[in-house]
């Protein structure tokens, strides 16, 4: 599952980052400022809230830090629940 379909209050662990399609053949700068944000495979984050409309963009926290992520970049973080909320 990607980032964008996590529900609000659970905690997850980055299991693999999407290139975007435009970006196969090059590097893509927006997973490159995700990385350098902490946008990891392995690390562990939490969603802290969703938008109102249509759930855009996502807060999600990682470690102390909180960032807002649009829902283009949220799709391309996948991973995988790691609690049962």
């Amino acid at each position: 599952m990607n980032l964008f379909q996590v529900k609000q209050d659970q905690t997850v662990k980055i299991i693999d980052l999407k290139k975007g399609e435009q970006y196969q053949d090059k590097n893509d700068p927006v997973l490159e400022r995700l990385e350098l944000l902490g946008f990891r495979v392995g690390e562990s984050l939490q969603v802290l809230a969703k938008g109102l409309f249509g759930g855009d963009p996502v807060l999600v926290q990682i470690e102390t830090s909180r960032f807002a992520l649009r829902k283009n970049e949220a799709e391309r973080i996948f991973v995988e629940i790691t609690n049962g909320n």
